[in-house]
């Protein structure tokens, strides 16, 4: 029985799941408007495990959120799955942050168009379908007035992203989730089993985040 931790912290939310057979079988997160990735991400994985009756030792695998997303947020993930996979010689996988937001809506029809906020009128996007599998590839774009006017079917808007656009994308056929705003390591579970199952895992020595964008320190 395969045990694995999954850690999301790409975005303000520090979500932590561990999941059995990529089931979740406990979950803890916290979306704070403050980074708080450092402080919470050790102490969730520790009473995550306590809370289950079990040891870091039980774990099969890692598997983190690699972007795109926060620079910092994505840093201290990353780098603690490396830290937990040196440690516990256990192999570290892999999984798209766009993804899990999209696959926290199920949809009939249409696409679905994950945003993560990369500030000012740009967002890091991807185009799903409805089954969650991804059909363009990850852009960092600036969306205005005329974004998306080519395609006619209905798009689903769903992240963190997608609430400063209510004034821009007016059409009818947008449609906004507000309800999902963060990506979650619940959503992890089953993605890093299927890829735990293929053996499907990144090189822990010279694996990096996928930031997207280069970091531009700020004043």
């Amino acid at each position: 029985m395969s045990i694995i931790l999954n850690i999301e912290t790409a975005t303000k939310k520090c979500s932590v799941a561990l999941a059995k057979e990529g089931k979740t079988i406990a979950c803890k997160e916290i979306a704070e408007q403050n980074f708080s990735h450092a402080e919470k991400l050790h102490v969730f994985i520790e009473e995550l495990l306590t809370e289950n009756n079990l040891q870091f030792s039980d774990l099969n695998a890692i598997a983190v959120s690699q972007g795109p997303g926060s620079y910092t947020g994505l840093r201290i993930g990353v780098s603690s799955a490396k830290g937990f996979c040196y440690a516990l010689n256990v192999p570290m996988i892999a999984i798209d942050t766009l993804q899990l937001l999209a696959k926290q809506i199920q949809i009939e029809d249409g696409i679905i168009i994950p945003m993560i906020d990369a500030r000012r009128m740009e967002v890091f996007t991807a185009f799903y379908d409805k089954n969650h599998n991804q059909i363009r590839n990850t852009q960092a774009e600036i969306i205005d007035e005329t974004s998306y006017k080519e395609i006619s079917e209905t798009i689903h808007l769903v992240g963190d992203g997608t609430e400063k656009f209510k004034n821009t994308l007016t059409d009818d056929k947008f449609v906004f989730h507000s309800n999902v705003v963060f990506p979650s390591a619940n959503e992890m579970s089953q993605l890093s089993f299927d890829k735990y199952q293929k053996s499907d895992f990144v090189d822990v020595a010279y694996f990096e985040p996928y930031y997207l964008k280069d970091f531009v320190l700020s004043k």
